[in-house]
């Protein structure tokens, strides 16, 4: 989507980042910059000056749950992106910092400032079933720190599974699907919504250009693949045409998992497979659908998995 110039010149300028080291936060930050905006990203007190931050991008020492320093922060700022997140854990405790409790601090900051600028929380599909995971639940818990401050303008959007420059969650599986290799844990008929790092930065930058007529809602965003992709479909998209399926058998991945989670909790590291991911990676289906955040805003993605794939193994 193209904003309108006079949505431009209303857009907001300024804009406080959480997350901005991570795999879409710098994708993020850099795009914000290249499109002049003044960028204020939340660092660690320990971590600061981050490196990872490009120049231009003003680094503001704060901690995700610091109540005062997060409202100093935000004063006088245009717009707020929660972008911090937590993808990896042994136990609900693993995942409420990030996904849960810097999502009330913030809220309780906005609440505190006579003119709290719009926020946008950049969550996830798994919120919408909280019962899977941890993960999913804290997501879930989240968002609902933030549907329940009524007195903010805020927006909520819910990406799938993304992929692109940078990632490193999805980068294993299409490396194995470019090889012409499909291992997966769900039904033979499961359907998966992806979208490209890409596009989600370009619906959030379309936020940034309307946010009120966002206000109090939440979308799910994906590639505009209408019911997303089966496994056939991303081997097709994925490799040269000649691939073959293999499903994991359940027993196998959660065996796994249980041994993964042992060892996470004897040597102190956050796992990425856990029983809560393996019936993650189990479901059904995780799909979005575009129509509502289009209605609103016309953003439109540019992505699908095709040419996805193929920007993001020409830059490796």
């Amino acid at each position: 989507m193209i904003p309108r110039q006079s949505d431009l010149q209303n857009a907001p300028q300024s804009v406080f980042i959480t997350g901005a080291t991570g795999f879409i936060g710098q994708r993020l930050v850099a795009s914000l910059l290249n499109n002049d905006k003044t960028v204020l990203a939340q660092v660690r007190p320990s971590r600061l000056p981050d490196r990872r931050i490009p120049d231009g991008c003003e680094q503001l020492a704060v901690d995700l749950t610091d109540v005062m320093g997060l409202r100093e922060a935000l004063a006088g700022v245009d717009a707020a992106i929660y972008c911090a997140g937590s993808v990896r854990g042994r136990d609900p405790g693993d995942f409420a910092t990030a996904n849960v409790d810097g999502v009330r601090a913030l809220v309780e900051a906005l609440d505190g400032l006579d003119e709290p600028p719009p926020v946008l929380l950049l969550s996830s599909l798994a919120a919408s079933k909280p019962g899977v995971s941890d993960y999913a639940n804290s997501k879930y818990l989240g968002e609902q720190a933030l549907q329940g401050a009524t007195g903010l303008c805020w927006t909520i959007l819910r990406p799938p599974a993304v992929y692109g420059p940078g990632d490193k969650e999805m980068l294993p599986v299409l490396r194995m699907a470019r090889r012409g290799l499909l291992a997966h844990a769900g039904p033979a008929d499961q359907r998966l919504s992806l979208i490209h790092v890409d596009d989600l930065v370009s619906a959030i930058q379309t936020w940034l250009s309307v946010p009120m007529k966002c206000a109090q809602q939440t979308f799910a965003i994906d590639d505009g693949t209408l019911r997303g992709y089966d496994w056939e479909a991303i081997g097709d998209a994925v490799s040269d045409g000649s691939f073959r399926m293999l499903k994991i058998p359940g027993f196998l991945l959660n065996g796994s998992a249980r041994i993964n989670l042992y060892f996470s909790k004897l040597f102190g590291y956050s796992p990425m497979l856990s029983p809560g991911k393996v019936r993650e990676l189990q479901q059904a289906e995780w799909l979005c659908d575009n129509s509502s955040f289009r209605r609103v805003t016309g953003w439109r993605p540019r992505m699908k998995l095709r040419q996805g794939a193929r920007q993001l193994f020409n830059s490796m």
